[in-house]
């Protein structure tokens, strides 16, 4: 099995091209519809029968976002304005808030914000990225317990039951479509599986021709493994791909690498040509990261292993901030090890496609600007 796209140019957009006017903000499971009047510097969050307004400001070296009411906002109205803020303002690394003081301490406590020694209450993007509630249907409230097994003469946790429907779901600024992840239905998803494996592209990499039948054994067999999870990649529900995630621990990876017990990796193949080109791409495989990341708290390290002759999945996967860590040898392909770290994720910014010119940086801390 390995991993296969259909694309060929690199992943970067140009910053021009994901300016946002809107975008669709999903906190706690409400919708939102987000909008920036930059002339009058005013941010609207409207959705569930009330337009609520925001003073968003940019002096090009602090991001503020002010609540001029005396009444809190309604908390997934919060959400999805400071999800707009870093949407409207994708260089920024640091949101100062103005709000209400009864929030402050609930909003520190959640990790949402940080209150500085000085009083002033702070978002990061490193940090508001981490949160499962923006973007997962069903965000877990904890870890699952931790209990370890032996199962097939591996010892690793006890895995959660696997979800269903859509697990993920993301606003794509460039695209002005929404990105989402459905587990995959068998009854559903067979015969668009089976018209994908059997597409020339896809075969090169994933060697899985077959007939129907043959996919479905070959299905049921994913979906009765404790540790995959496969996935159904849609833009606007339309599928276009399919994403077979597993916990690295129990899958054959773990012994080419120091493996831990929260690792996770995944395979990809696009089997829609549409869905093929740099902004597609530049969506689906930060996403496909972010999941992952959002999925587990414990997760520090993502791992893929496509074949090392996969020259365009390589240079996509680096621009997206994964690491070349090595070429080995599966007793099928040489394959490449590539991984991705949390920190690097988050910290990086790696959800937002790199910039048109590689020397550009993105805006300072404001905290630790001169």
């Amino acid at each position: 099995m390995s991993s296969s796209v259909q694309t060929q140019p690199q992943v970067h957009v140009p910053s021009e091209s994901y300016a946002v006017a809107s975008l669709l903000s999903r906190p706690e499971g409400c919708t939102y519809q987000v909008s920036y009047e930059v002339t009058t510097q005013t941010l609207y969050v409207e959705g569930h029968q009330e337009r609520l307004e925001w003073l968003l400001v940019d002096d090009n070296s602090t991001l503020m976002l002010q609540w001029s009411q005396r009444s809190a906002p309604p908390f997934p109205a919060l959400l999805a304005a400071i999800e707009g803020a870093f949407a409207f303002y994708p260089a920024s690394v640091a949101l100062r808030l103005q709000l209400p003081s009864v929030l402050h301490a609930n909003l520190c406590a959640a990790g949402i914000a940080v209150q500085e020694s000085h009083g002033e209450l702070w978002v990061y993007a490193e940090l508001i990225w981490q949160l499962p509630t923006l973007w997962l249907n069903s965000p877990p409230t904890r870890p699952y317990p931790q209990q370890p097994i032996l199962e097939n003469g591996k010892r690793h946790p006890r895995r959660p039951p696997r979800p269903s429907g859509t697990v993920y779901q993301r606003h794509i600024a460039w695209l002005d479509a929404t990105l989402s992840f459905r587990v995959l239905d068998l009854e559903l998803d067979l015969e668009r599986f089976n018209r994908w494996m059997n597409d020339p592209v896809v075969a090169h990499f994933w060697e899985e021709r077959g007939d129907l039948e043959q996919h479905r054994e070959r299905l049921e067999s994913t979906l009765q493994n404790p540790s995959v999870v496969p996935l159904i990649g849609c833009i606007d529900g339309e599928p276009f791909g399919y994403f077979e995630t597993y916990w690295a621990k129990e899958d054959r990876i773990g012994a080419y690498y120091d493996t831990s017990d929260f690792d996770r990796g995944w395979h990809v193949l696009i089997g829609e040509a549409a869905f093929g080109g740099r902004p597609y791409v530049a969506a689906w495989l930060p996403s496909i990261s972010h999941y992952l990341f959002l999925d587990d708290c414990r997760t520090q390290r993502l791992v893929i292993e496509p074949r090392v002759d996969n020259a365009k999945m390589l240079r996509n996967l680096a621009q997206c901030g994964y690491a070349h860590v090595k070429a080995f040898d599966f007793p099928h392909k040489r394959a490449m090890l590539g991984m991705q770290l949390r920190e690097h994720f988050f910290n990086e910014r790696c959800w937002v496609p790199q910039p048109s010119h590689p020397g550009s940086a993105p805006r300072p801390d404001p905290r630790f600007t001169p």
